[in-house]
């Protein structure tokens, strides 16, 4: 939400500091995300002075350039060289001295020097329009009028609008701060609060609006009163469509709107000043001079205002006249109906409709406009008669119009105030801080709430129409504590924390591993649950759980996967040169097989990308890779009591390669590289390695095991080196296996520790050496007992692998 620090200031009955009114919003809950100054003209024309040609002769040296002498007011005019074919004695004229930042139209900025050209100083330029940002034009340098004096500030004759612009960033509960006026009515309930001023919000008085004839009567009629509850209009004839004043243009430039014509961008100023969503027909396009709001048949086509045929929905809420649909209601218009540079009688709309069928229709079509936004979080129902008489008033003024009719108010189910009731008790159990109850009413009258009752120990209050989101006590704590200040909730001496659980193995497990990761140079990160559904394909969205009421077309499914929003995070660190990465993640996966069947699912992911380890003058640097992802995925599992783990090839085309992860029986996980077609999607151009965990499966196994501490033995470990031959094709898990299948209790532990493959070796043979520990914890081993030990083990090689062992 784009908020002007000017156009606030008109509803505030006094002046705040716009670093102040910084603050204040982020502590009542509008959380200011950018504070910016804003000029309607680039650089504010700062610099420039207004100067007068008073010598103009041909360059020696090139056919096309003047030399000029100019008056800026200085002691000696300035020697300037100019290419324009328009320069010439005697003009006024603006002018960039050195040292000068001027911003072109269509360019980057660039600063005065001292300069040689062809031979000749130039100290400065003489301007073009777009040179200085003014507009297009380059046919020449810009002529002012002759009664300007030279060395006045070229902004003195040519004001520049400034302002400063907030960025807030509004919680989808708050449609009541989607406004200038809503904005500036917290912000005086703040000042009253903590100002001890009585301040209330200053509207603009709509008094004065009355209807001046009846030349343009239009009828309404609702046929969909639960999409549509209440509908108002006005007639307005003999307008002229024209340019906006200045003042206008400028209030919608400085939150990023572009001025159209003076109807529309009355329009707009009213939707952004009250949060009332308007709309102007163009009357001679109303056949009938009827206006009925009501459901379509399905399929109907319908060509919107940007020339685009669309499919209507049965649900879609549809503005028509006796005849045609001529407006999808709340969020887009019908070509034909809108108003023209030709249109002299407009109908103007200021109606409400329901939130969910608003929103449902603004995504069906792909029409996310700024009064859908607003309709579909909802707005006060009791303020179209206000911004449908400000917009009248307006268009009166600025476009030359005639009230032509009385206003139409259609609202069949008068709405009723809903009503909420807090007792002081729970106000202070919840806050955890004790309010005066003259504070409590002061700062809910100041945000509209009307006292109902006020007992010895409870309040009821009638709740505003702008306020939709308060239903609950809990509600009222919020809005109070928001005014007041989060920062001054005061810290008791005592706090009472509840003790954890006994038997909470996940959670004990879970803080376990984050332990052992954060430990081993790993950062833990939290992701969105809610994604893009762009990121998978149609087979893979087969499942999954749809947004109905989602915040953004980018965001509208709950994930069915862990990597695509881990990818977002690595793309993001590797955009910013953040390239060794080791990250871990606890989250849950959903899926649905129909409406009220839901599954979540807790993952443990980790995730490798860049170096595993940095290069020093021991070693060069070694980049991620599976045995590195394999080497944390071992170890952190042995932590738990999961030893004996296997990887079995599967075929995943989010991992390639990839593996599934067993332990013992039970499939715990997969692990791999992340496939180049996945990495493309986020434009990461290197390896991405990633384990994911089925935690309920790692919670039951480990759950399951007992560990037991023991003494450390005093006996020295034996070990001993076997090498052997085997086919390329054996996997190093088939050669653990084997091992494991010699079920030799004295063996402590092996590991790999020499890998070669030559030809010489013989036709896709590979050489494999492993080093064994032997340890009797009860007594020294002997060669005897040694040798035994490894004659069973090569005979379980041999036989299981068909190694061939070779002699030293």
């Amino acid at each position: 939400m784009t908020i002007s620090y000017n156009w606030l200031s008109e509803y505030l009955p006094v002046s705040v500091d716009p670093e102040r009114l910084s603050r204040i919003l982020t502590s009542i809950g509008l959380e200011v995300e950018s504070m910016s100054p804003y000029e309607s003209i680039r650089g504010g024309l700062k610099g420039l002075v207004i100067g007068k040609v008073v010598a103009c002769e041909r360059h020696p040296n090139a056919d096309k350039l003047s030399l000029t002498k100019v008056d800026i007011g200085a002691e000696n005019p300035l020697s300037i060289v100019c290419g324009a074919p328009n320069v010439a004695v005697g003009q006024t004229v603006v002018v960039a001295p050195v040292g000068t930042t001027i911003y072109p139209f269509n360019g980057d900025p660039l600063t005065m020097k001292l300069a040689k050209i062809r031979g000749e100083e130039s100290q400065g330029m003489i301007c073009a329009e777009d040179e200085i940002g003014l507009g297009p034009d380059h046919g020449g340098i810009l002529v002012l009028p002759d009664h300007l004096k030279a060395g006045t500030p070229f902004s003195q004759h040519f004001p520049v609008y400034t302002d400063t612009i907030y960025e807030i960033g509004l919680t989808p509960n708050r449609m009541d701060a989607m406004s200038h006026m809503g904005v500036a009515r917290d912000v005086c309930a703040y000042l009253t609060h903590h100002d001890k001023k009585e301040l209330r919000l200053r509207p603009v008085s709509v008094n004065s609006f009355k209807a001046q004839d009846q030349s343009l009567p239009i009828q309404v009629e609702l046929l969909d009163t639960e999409g549509c509850q209440r509908y108002s209009g006005v007639s307005i004839t003999g307008i002229t469509v024209a340019e906006s004043p200045q003042w206008l243009k400028d209030r919608l430039l400085s939150i990023g709107l572009r001025p159209i014509n003076n109807i529309v961008d009355i329009t707009n100023f009213v939707l952004h000043e009250t949060g009332q969503p308007l709309h102007a027909f163009d009357a001679s396009a109303l056949q009938g001079d009827k206006i009925i709001v009501q459901q379509v048949k399905q399929d109907t086509p319908f060509i919107t205002l940007d020339g685009k045929e669309r499919k209507l929905d049965a649900s879609d809420i549809m503005i028509c006249d006796a005849v045609k649909p001529v407006c999808i209601a709340g969020v887009f218009g019908g070509l034909g109906s809108g108003v023209t540079n030709e249109t002299k009688n407009v109908f103007l709309e200021s109606a409400w409709f329901h939130p969910s069928r608003i929103r449902k229709t603004s995504f069906r079509h792909g029409l996310r406009t700024d009064a859908a936004t607003r309709f579909e979080k909802g707005v006060d129902i009791s303020q179209t008669l206000y911004a449908l008489k400000r917009a009248a008033l307006l268009i009166k003024e600025l476009a030359g119009g005639t009230i032509s009719s009385d206003i139409v108010d259609v609202y069949p189910n008068q709405e009723e105030k809903k009503q909420v009731a807090i007792k002081y008790h729970y106000l202070k159990k919840l806050s955890g801080k004790s309010y005066h109850p003259d504070t409590i009413k002061k700062i809910l009258e100041a945000l509209g709430f009307e006292v109902i009752k006020d007992s010895i120990d409870e309040l009821r209050l009638s709740v505003p129409y702008h306020k939709p989101d308060i239903s609950l006590p809990a509600d009222i704590v919020e809005e109070i504590l928001r005014i007041d200040g989060l920062d001054n909730v005061e810290i008791p001496q005592a706090i009472t924390i509840t003790p954890s659980v006994e038997n909470d193995v996940d959670g004990k497990l879970k803080e376990k591993i984050a332990q052992y990761l954060a430990g081993s140079g790993f950062r833990e990160i939290l992701t969105n649950s809610i994604t893009n559904s762009a990121y998978y394909t149609e087979e893979q969205l087969d499942g999954t759980v749809k947004m109905l009421n989602n915040l953004s077309a980018e965001l509208n499914i709950l994930r069915p996967s862990m990597m695509e929003t881990a990818m977002e995070v690595i793309s993001y660190n590797h955009n910013r040169k953040n390239d060794q990465l080791r990250l871990f993640e606890f989250g849950k996966t959903y899926s649905t097989t129909g409406i009220g069947n839901y599954r979540e699912q807790m993952h443990c992911c980790i995730y490798l990308s860049g170096l595993y380890s940095e290069g020093s003058w021991r070693a060069a640097a070694k980049p991620a890779d599976l045995f590195a992802l394999k080497g944390v995925l071992t170890r952190l599992c042995a932590s738990l009591g999961l030893n004996a783990l296997k990887l079995q090839e599967t075929d995943l085309p989010e991992l390639q390669p990839g593996f599934d992860v067993y332990a013992g029986k039970e499939k715990i996980g997969t692990k791999g590289q992340i496939s180049k077609a996945k990495l493309n999607q986020f434009d990461i151009k290197v390896p991405v390695f990633m384990v994911d965990l089925d935690w309920a499966a790692v919670v039951k196994l480990a759950g399951s095991k007992k560990l037991v501490f023991r003494e450390l033995p005093r006996q020295i470990a034996v070990e001993r080196d076997l090498a052997m031959l085997v086919n390329r094709s054996v996997a190093y898990g088939t050669i653990e296996a084997a091992i494991r299948k010699a079920n030799l209790p004295k063996l402590a532990g092996y590991r790999l520790f020499d890998l070669f493959e030559s030809d010489k070796l013989g036709a896709d043979k590979k050489s494999v050496a492993i080093n064994f520990s032997f340890l009797d914890e009860e007594k020294t081993m002997t060669d005897k007992e040694i040798d035994a030990l490894m004659q069973k083990l090569i005979q379980s090689l041999e036989k299981e692998t068909g190694a061939e062992i070779r002699k030293s």
